[in-house]
Parts: C-alpha cells; structure tokens; sequence
C-alpha cells in the first residue's frame, strides 16, 4: 500500500527534443498517465535535450523522447514513441491497480 511520505513518490526524468510531435505527444501521454495512475505522487521533470545536452549525456539519453523512472526501483527506461499511453503504463509498472483510492486520501 502507498503511503503520503516522501518514500512513496515517484520519480520520472522525461526528456525530449524542444516542441517536436513527439515530444509534445509524450509530455502529455505521460503527463495524463501520472494524473490517471499515481494520483499526485510523482515528481516529473520535463528535460529538453537543446537546452540540457549536459545532463541527457551525463543520463546517457542517446534517442528522445526516453522517459526514465529514477524511483520507486528498480529504475527503467522507456525509449521511443509515447504516444500510446499503454506503452507509459507498462514500462512505468504502476502495478495492477495503480495507486489506491485509500493510499490517496479518498
């Protein structure tokens, strides 16, 4: 069960290559996911690999957009095309129901 503590929120890195096609489609494809299932619990943080080249090198971000779930562990990428949100669900692995309606205060 997912608790209100720090521990229990989820950290995503998102980068993406300035206002591309794709990387508008992933922003919000990801964007809806973390509202749809992780409910508030979730730091994203939006990189543009033109402004940041620094930090996708030091991430090691070869392709955009690539979404990288830093925590809860083990950490995963997702590469490519996000446009389908089944692909966000199933990479960030929110579990089979998401987070619950209890943990979230409802």
């Amino acid at each position: 069960m997912i608790g209100n503590t720090a521990d229990d929120r989820w950290a995503l890195s998102l980068y993406v290559d300035g206002a591309s096609t794709s990387s508008i489609n992933a922003v919000e494809t990801v964007r809806r996911v973390c509202d749809e299932e992780l409910g508030g619990h979730v730091d994203l943080e939006v990189i543009d690999v033109r402004q940041q080249p620094a930090r996708a090198a030091r991430d090691q971000v070869v392709a955009v957009p690539t979404l990288i779930k830093r925590s809860p562990g083990p950490p995963r990428r997702i590469v490519g095309d996000l446009s389908e949100s089944s692909w966000a669900r199933l990479g960030l692995d929110p579990g089979p129901a998401g987070i619950s309606d209890e943990a979230s205060g409802e």
